[in-house]
């Protein structure tokens, strides 16, 4: 049975490092607003797509799981298109702005990051790869996203996301 005096430094443990997760807070890196007038020159058009039975097959395909939502607004100026999407790193959401145009990803950033690890995902060292990527066979980049140690969920959500903006590129191009 633990000594008396050793319970104490065990609940401070708990309290100090144990609820890690529950302290998470909410890293704003980028404003959505700021991103969007940082993407164009000059004021944007803002629209909706409207997600359809078929829409969200297709984003099946490429997320691996259902899609909730009923429509994704998305900022357009000529063939150039902005996006701001969330999904989920280990437990909380993780906000990415993707710029798409002529079927590439011209840009990524993480503008807000909750989870308490994996947001070195947010550095241009990590970032700067998925510039010029495209959506090629099977819903599959066409080019390989090098990992980072920690962060596997993180770059595995931000992946997920860079395959969906350029699937709703193309889709929002078809309507």
């Amino acid at each position: 049975m633990p000594s008396r005096t050793f319970i104490p430094l065990i609940a401070l443990y708990c309290l100090l490092f144990g609820s890690t997760q529950l302290c998470a807070l909410e890293e704003v890196y980028l404003e959505p607003e700021v991103f969007i007038s940082q993407s164009f020159d000059g004021e944007p058009e803002q629209k909706v797509l409207w997600l359809t039975k078929d829409t969200k097959a297709s984003i099946k395909q490429v997320l691996g799981r259902d899609y909730s939502g009923m429509r994704i607004r998305y900022w357009q100026q000529g063939g150039r298109t902005a996006w701001i999407l969330d999904e989920l790193g280990k437990v909380k959401p993780i906000t990415t702005g993707f710029v798409v145009e002529n079927n590439q990803l011209v840009s990524m950033q993480v503008l807000i990051y909750r989870e308490t690890h994996g947001w070195e995902v947010r550095y241009p060292f990590f970032t700067d790869q998925f510039k010029g990527l495209e959506l090629g066979d099977k819903n599959r980049l066409n080019k390989k996203i090098d990992g980072i140690s920690g962060a596997t969920l993180s770059v595995n959500a931000l992946t997920r996301l860079s395959k969906l903006a350029l699937h709703l590129h193309k889709e929002a191009a078809q309507q």
